[in-house]
């Protein structure tokens, strides 16, 4: 274990007692956003992201660990351990290491050098791979072509003596091929000179052309280039193979041998059999593995990256909300949500074809404007969206009042509007109108709205569908869990999708919470949550603090101060002369305490400072909601056509998607346009998360203009006057 946490601790530059306390933290059963906001001490203050990169890290060392037990019992049991393999398993830095090194005690299927050694080929392998005979004495070609007849004999399917020098020949070839020391060379080699190549199986026009006749080497591969080969080989349009350069893999197999050996023709052909049935299958198989598994966890990264910022979109508080679901033949389904997501309404118009009703369309929704005050429209940006920011356009202008639009994405709403929850939220409303109330949701309250949602299908990534189910899963889980557990959540309001995801929270005890509630009315105080069914000192210890309580007439409730440090709080206002009357109005606070000294206050409240501080901080913006320190999203009240589009054109948009090659923007014209990577900024950028995040408001000057493609390319860099 202390190699492992030395090894952590490099790995993530933090220090050996900061990542020992997370580990142990974590085999404790404590929830990494409870480790991150409320163990702050132990272990330096690292983020909900590091520890959970600690956390990966650490679940992979511990399985290394497992498997080089594994290995090392099962050689053993061959009684062939010897103290140099010993050493060398224990050494190894990674799984591929392991797996080389048992590779020859490994159990094999029948081989032809299993077959040669059957037969008692051994001792012939043996010398023509040291070049000497068993008294150790140096052979010659004829002496080893004379050893070979000896053991040739028709009974044991060896009729001559080349038959036997060929079974000699698969055994040391196979000798090379299970080397660690020379797979790890050709590995190396591999990884430093070759490349992925990929042909076509078609002469068609796919979504693949660029891959028809591509190479690139594997050094500088991105990751979206492996999945697109990938998924292009999987439909059977692409071939994709590496190629591993021209650097002589025999030469280097031979590499340790004595150039005066007298066999060096021999094995240079032995050489050449083991690279090419052998050797390079296996690597090729092995390289594709890795790259793929790496543009896996790339693309889960940026999944990851785009998802944050989304979930953390600020809500859109205090107006009545319209959600328009475009269509075509259905018609477009809307849902009035009054400020606090309360459905008051739900209508069908017709202004898209083949119906084309917009009058009576603009009749209707006048009419609903004028009932409910509307002042926000959201718009779902699937089939008919354009059509239909048009159409909401043209209303706005001509209504005359104050209502603006915002264009909103509307992954995973049919997923959402069909599924039990939905059907539980709103058994009196068909699929579609659901899904009209969860796109005006999601511009009130985004994330509690996308946390009804499985996190693959909200769409913003790359290849999401192609990813490991569970790995996926597990990263994009964490991350709604780290918002929700960063804003908080109003235990009297919150529905069981939000409350689950509270840390210590599982979706039973959310659903006990949701049941005690509507039995015994509002929660008054925090403590009453221990008599929720299943939920234990442990779960509360969890969640206590990332819930708020309004209704409590204790004022720390409504904060995200732990009911741990309550005494630590009370003390702290104590010796700043202010109660408990005072949460809220607290101007002086942070003069007064360094006044007093902050580690003397924290020595006297009993916490440490990085606990201090962040009581302080709560106790002057009481239920503080990150999320409104961000931009707020960009409404519209007017649209424009791609047609309108100019190069030269400057505007303003909002970061929908962020990828490896760039980033894509929302400018009004339904058609996002892409800023490529190397138009993102004056500076090289290597990754596009360096720059932007989705949500983000950027300016953009238009490059270039495809309408039949529906192709808009954009530029984030300053551009040149005249």
């Amino acid at each position: 274990m202390d190699n492992m946490i030395e090894t952590l601790a490099q790995e993530l530059n933090v220090r050996p007692d900061h990542a020992q306390a997370v580990a142990d933290l974590l085999d404790q059963g404590n929830t990494v956003p409870f480790i991150a906001r409320y163990r702050k001490e132990q272990h330096g203050a690292m983020d909900d992201q590091a520890i959970r990169l600690l956390a990966d890290r650490l679940q992979y060392l511990r399985g290394l660990e497992q498997r080089k037990a594994e290995v090392l019992a099962a050689v053993a049991a061959q009684e062939k351990l010897t103290p140099e393999l010993e050493s060398a398993v224990a050494s190894a830095k990674t799984m591929a290491e392991v797996e080389d090194l048992y590779r020859p005690y490994r159990p094999k299927r029948k081989t032809r050098a299993s077959v040669a050694r059957e037969r008692g080929l051994e001792p012939l392998a043996q010398a023509l791979f040291t070049g000497k005979d068993a008294s150790g004495k140096r052979l010659t070609l004829s002496g080893l072509q004379a050893m070979a007849e000896a053991l040739a004999d028709p009974e044991k399917d060896l009729p001559d003596a080349a038959a036997a020098l060929q079974g000699a020949k698969d055994i040391v070839a196979e000798d090379f091929s299970d080397s660690a020391e020379i797979r790890k060379r050709l590995r190396e080699n591999i990884a430093r000179r070759g490349s992925l190549r990929s042909t076509a199986n078609t002469e068609e026009d796919t979504v693949y052309r660029l891959y028809y006749e591509f190479q690139e080497s594997l050094r500088r591969l991105q990751s979206h280039q492996i999945l697109a080969m990938d998924r292009g080989e999987r439909e059977g349009i692409l071939r994709v193979s590496v190629e591993p350069g021209d650097w002589g893999p025999a030469r280097m197999i031979l590499r340790e041998l004595d150039p005066r050996h007298p066999f060096l023709d021999l094995l240079g052909e032995v050489a050449e059999d083991a690279w090419d049935r052998l050797i390079f299958p296996s690597l090729e198989r092995e390289v594709r593995k890795n790259l793929t598994g790496d543009a896996c966890e790339q693309a889960i990264h940026t999944f990851a990256l785009n998802l944050r910022p989304l979930l953390m979109q600020p809500p859109v508080r205090g107006k009545v909300t319209l959600g328009f679901d475009p269509a075509y033949r259905t018609g477009c389904k809307l849902a009035v949500v009054d400020e606090t997501g309360k459905v008051l309404e739900t209508a069908v118009i017709y202004p898209t074809k083949p119906h084309n009703k917009v009058e009576e369309s603009k009749k209707v929704l006048r009419g609903l404007c004028d009932r409910h005050g509307i002042t926000c429209i959201a718009i779902g940006n699937g089939t008919a969206g354009r059509e239909s920011e048009l159409f909401v356009s043209q209303f706005i202008q001509e209504y005359g009042k104050d209502v603006s639009y915002a264009v909103v994405s509307e992954a995973g709403a049919s997923v959402y509007s069909a599924s039990k929850l939905g059907a539980q939220e709103f058994p009196d409303y068909d699929v579609s109108l659901r899904s009209a109330v969860s796109i005006a949701r999601r511009l009130q309250d985004p994330l509690a709205e996308l946390v009804k949602i499985d996190p693959k299908a909200i769409g913003v990534g790359q290849y999401q569908h192609d990813m490991p189910g569970a790995r996926l899963s597990e990263t994009l889980d964490g991350v709604v869990e780290d918002c929700v557990n960063a804003v908080g959540v109003d235990l009297n309001t919150a529905s069981p999708s939000l409350l689950r995801r509270v840390a210590g929270i599982s979706p039973t005890v959310a659903q006990n919470v949701t049941v005690y509630r509507e039995e015994n009315g509002s929660f008054q105080t925090r403590r009453e949550l221990l008599k929720v069914p299943k939920l234990g000192p442990k779960a509360f210890e969890q969640c206590a603090g990332f819930l708020r309580v309004p209704e409590s007439k204790n004022v720390l409730d409504h904060t995200a101060v732990h009911p741990e440090s309550y005494k630590a709080a009370e003390k702290l206002l104590g010796l700043c002369g202010y109660t408990l009357v005072d949460v809220g109005q607290l101007s002086e606070l942070d003069s007064r305490l360094k006044e007093f000294g902050l580690e003397k206050a924290a020595e006297d409240c009993g916490v440490g400072l990085p606990t201090l501080r962040d009581i302080a901080a709560e106790l002057q913006k009481p239920g503080r909601d990150p999320r409104d320190q961000l931009p707020p999203p960009l409404l519209r009240t007017d649209v424009m056509d791609i047609s309108d589009l100019k190069p030269g054109m400057k505007l303003t948009g909002t970061v929908r998607n962020v990828v490896d090659f760039g980033a894509f923007v929302d400018i009004g014209v339904h058609q996002d346009g892409l800023v490529h990577v190397s138009q993102l900024s004056d500076r090289f950028v290597r990754r596009p998360s360096e720059v932007v995040t989705v949500g983000d408001v950027v300016d953009v000057t238009v490059l270039e203009v495809d309408e039949k493609k529906k192709r808009i390319s954009l530029s984030m860099k300053r551009q040149e006057k005249g």
